[in-house]
C-alpha cells in the first residue's frame, strides 16, 4: 500500500449499515464463508448492535430524527429517508466518510461529467453527493432496494444536478456481460461504501469490482469501508492481489479507510 495522500476531515457521527446481499435478518443463523459459525454469529450480533445504536452524538451539520438523516454536502442540504426494515435502507459510516471525501477533494477526484457506478448504494447518499458534484451518476442496488433509493435521489438531486441520476438492479456476481456488457457499460468512476462485512457475497463482490474496472479501462474505484471484522481483512488481502490500491485516508475514530484502486494488468 501506498502512504496516505489525503484526507477528510474526521467527524463524530456513527451511523449504521445497509443490508446488502446474503444478510441474515438478527436472529437467523447464517451460512459461513470464510470463518467458523462462531465468528459468523459474532460478527452478526456486532452489525446489529451497530444498527440499533444510532442515536449517538451527531454534529450540528448531521442531526438524527425518526427514519431521516440530514447532511450537507456539495452546497446543498440533503434529507436522507431510512427504513429500519432492511439494513440496505440504513447508512452506514463508509457512505458519511466517501461523501465527505468527494466533496474535499474534487481537485484530486473531479466528478464534473463523470461516468460515476455506485456498488450497493442503499440509501443513495453517495449516489447524491456525486450527481450534485456534476457527475453522471447510475446508482446500483438489490431489486427490493431500488424504491427508497430512487425515492431519495429523485428528493435530493431534481433541478439541483447536472446529469439525472440513474438506478439499475444489480446483484453481484449475476449476469454481468448480460446486463452491463462491456464496453457498453463504460464508467470512470466506481464507487463503494461499507460494502464488505461478513457476508456470503464477498467473491461475487470482488467478481463484479472486476468486471467494471478491467485492466486498461482507466476506471478507479473508490471503496470506503468501516473495518469490523477479520473477514474484511481477508477481503482486503484478496482486492490487493487483484488492483493497485492506495490507501488515500484512514479516520481511526470511525474505523474507516478509503481506497483508490485500478486493475491490475
Amino acid at each position: 500500500m501506498e502512504g496516505l495522500i489525503s484526507a477528510s476531515q474526521p467527524f463524530q457521527q456513527k451511523p449504521f449499515g445497509n443490508r446488502k446481499e446474503g444478510d441474515t435478518k438478527p436472529g437467523e443463523k447464517p451460512h459461513v464463508e470464510g470463518g467458523t459459525t462462531d465468528e459468523a454469529l459474532t460478527d452478526q450480533r456486532l452489525m446489529t448492535r451497530e444498527a440499533l445504536g444510532r442515536r449517538n452524538i451527531w454534529e450540528p451539520s448531521v442531526y438524527y430524527a425518526l427514519g431521516k438523516e440530514s447532511f450537507h454536502f456539495a452546497g446543498q442540504d440533503i434529507s436522507i429517508r431510512e427504513s429500519m426494515d432492511t439494513y440496505g435502507a440504513l447508512i452506514w459510516p463508509g457512505a458519511i466518510a466517501l461523501s465527505q471525501f468527494l466533496e474535499n477533494n474534487q481537485e484530486q477526484m473531479p466528478l464534473m461529467d463523470k461516468a460515476v457506478l455506485e456498488l450497493g448504494a442503499g440509501t443513495g447518499l453517495v449516489s447524491t453527493v456525486a450527481s450534485l458534484l456534476g457527475a453522471w451518476v447510475t446508482a446500483t442496488d438489490q431489486p427490493e432496494i431500488l424504491s427508497n433509493l430512487t425515492f431519495n435521489l429523485r428528493r435530493n438531486t431534481k433541478g439541483r444536478s447536472r446529469y439525472t441520476p440513474q438506478v439499475a438492479a444489480l446483484c453481484w456476481g449475476q449476469d454481468l456481460e448480460r446486463h452491463f456488457p462491456y464496453p457498453s457499460y463504460h464508467y470512470d468512476y466506481v464507487l463503494a461504501a461499507d460494502v464488505v462485512y461478513h457476508h456470503d457475497f464477498l467473491e461475487e463482490l470482488l467478481k463484479t469490482m472486476l468486471h467494471f474496472c478491467r485492466a486498461g479501462s482507466g476506471t478507479t474505484l473508490l471503496l470506503a469501508n468501516k473495518i469490523r471484522f477479520q473477514s474484511d481483512l481477508r477481503f482486503i488481502e484478496r482486492f490487493g492481489s487483484k488492483f493497485n490500491t492506495v490507501l488515500l485516508t484512514e479516520l481511526p475514530q470511525q474505523e474507516v479507510r478509503i481506497y483508490k484502486a485500478t486493475a491490475k494488468e
